[in-house]
């Protein structure tokens, strides 16, 4: 059954924009696991499996400007998506998860600029301890639009997003799990993969939001 979402009216240059503004949504996903991928490329003692993503960004790791262009990028282009999806629904629920978006953005750019990690085997300081709070909220930011998204469109797409959250919640636990062994420097096998796999899924689910999103503004039925 065809479920169709009233949309605001608009003209023609601003359905444009609009439609570029969601777009955001799709380039953001593409552009944080390319660059989180070709960093761990560049720099030949990082081991993909077993070290997180924050390292590629830590103080003192070759690869933070790199990343921090690229994240800085990631994290605009979700500022505007989110506001975006604010422009383009009219419903509360979905202007919840553009809101949503566009805080996990600017806390995101603020949490990589002023409170990155410390490589590994280094005195750690307070920008430690406020990058994994931060990283905390961010987390939770994430379930937070997910969970709401997940209301606004069709079954598939709402047993989609429980199944996504599902996948954050235990490949979070297992990735906070090792959280105190990279605080003490210590080897965490496998602790790439899992927080990968977490976001990984993560912004797949942003990807699919937007699609979802592009068809409701073009007039599309969504299935």
């Amino acid at each position: 059954m065809n479920k169709i979402v009233e949309t605001p009216q608009v003209n023609v240059q601003t359905a444009k924009i609009l439609q570029i503004m969601l777009n955001c949504g799709i380039l953001s996903s593409l552009i944080y696991i390319i660059t989180d991928i070709l960093a761990a490329m560049q720099w030949d003692g990082y081991n993909y499996t077993s070290q997180a993503v924050s390292e590629l960004q830590a103080v003192g790791a070759p690869t933070r400007p790199f990343v921090v262009l690229f994240f800085s990028i990631y994290n605009l282009l979700v500022i505007i998506f989110g506001m975006g999806i604010c422009k383009a629904d009219n419903r509360k629920s979905a202007r919840f998860v553009g809101i949503l978006l566009i805080v996990y953005g600017i806390e995101g750019q603020v949490t990589l600029i002023f409170f990155p990690m410390h490589l590994r085997g280094t005195q750690g300081t307070i920008s430690d301890t406020m990058h994994a709070s931060l990283s905390g909220v961010l987390v939770l930011l994430i379930l937070l639009y997910i969970g709401v998204g997940a209301t606004l469109y069709d079954k598939w797409f709402r047993y989609y997003s429980i199944g996504t959250i599902l996948v954050l919640l235990l490949f979070g636990i297992l990735a906070g799990m090792d959280g105190p062994r990279v605080a003490a420097g210590l080897p965490t096998p496998w602790l790439g993969i899992k927080e990968r796999i977490n976001i990984y899924f993560s912004m797949l689910w942003v990807l699919i939001f937007a699609i979802k999103s592009l068809h409701i503004t073009n007039g599309k039925s969504i299935n």
